[in-house]
């Protein structure tokens, strides 16, 4: 099923009105997500933060393979299925958002499906080729490419909060609000059948185990200090 834009009514006499869209888990894999890139981005380069950066490096690809599973098995607006992924739609969303008269979605807009895919596709790369970079593999090469996805991810999510901002003034919407309360405007065919709480939560306490230490992380020695560079990355803290 497609995503579907407000402007359909469901049934004779009703309006979109203040209606859940998205579930505990999507929020909590959203924050965890942006707070653990850019943590990992902004301790990159320094051998002080290493084990900081990796772990959360690891943090980034468990929540994108957390919501690889949750786009299949959670409620409507997270699933994928939901997507608007058309690329004549993304196309006409855009041209429309150039007009500054772009339609309300409930979900994710045919422009925001891309960049979730991308953002997911980018975090995927830039996690993985991290654990290349952390156990040698690849050398400088490897380095090199995991930087540039860093990068691109980097650049992506700034053009996602960019345009998140842009849709709340048009539509007199407020998105990153939104994601806190997981309430928008939609029709209530729309919305989220469940909260989802409890998986939610579970979400959130693996990820704060993971960093307490009580889930240990693969080639990452906390008890021993910090772990030693595998790689010459040329700077130093």
């Amino acid at each position: 099923m497609n995503a579907t834009s407000t402007s359909r009514s469901d049934a004779p006499g009703t309006a979109p009105a203040d209606t859940l869209v998205w579930d505990v888990p999507v929020r909590v894999f959203h924050w965890l997500l942006a707070l653990s890139f850019a943590g990992a981005y902004v301790t990159a380069e320094s051998e002080r933060w290493r084990d900081v950066h990796v772990l959360l490096g690891y943090t980034v690809l468990g929540l994108v393979i957390f919501r690889l599973l949750w786009g299949v098995v959670g409620t409507q607006p997270a699933r994928f299925a939901s997507f608007a992924v058309g690329l004549p739609a993304a196309w006409r969303y855009l041209q429309a958002l150039a007009r500054r008269a772009p339609p309300h979605y409930a979900g994710h807009n045919p422009a925001g499906s891309w960049a979730i895919w991308l953002l997911l596709v980018l975090a995927a790369g830039s996690s993985l080729s991290g654990v290349a970079v952390f156990f040698d593999w690849g050398g400088s090469a490897g380095a090199d490419v995991h930087a540039a996805l860093s990068n691109a991810l980097l650049a992506v999510a700034g053009l996602h909060v960019a345009a998140v901002l842009l849709s709340s003034v048009l539509h007199r919407e407020n998105l990153v609000r939104a994601m806190f309360t997981g309430r928008k405007r939609a029709w209530p065919a729309q919305g989220a059948a469940a909260r989802h709480r409890v998986v939610g939560l579970l979400l959130l306490a693996v990820v704060l185990a993971f960093w307490a230490g009580w889930i240990p992380a693969p080639g990452l020695d906390r008890a021993a200090g910090t772990a030693p560079a595998r790689t010459d990355r040329g700077t130093h803290d």
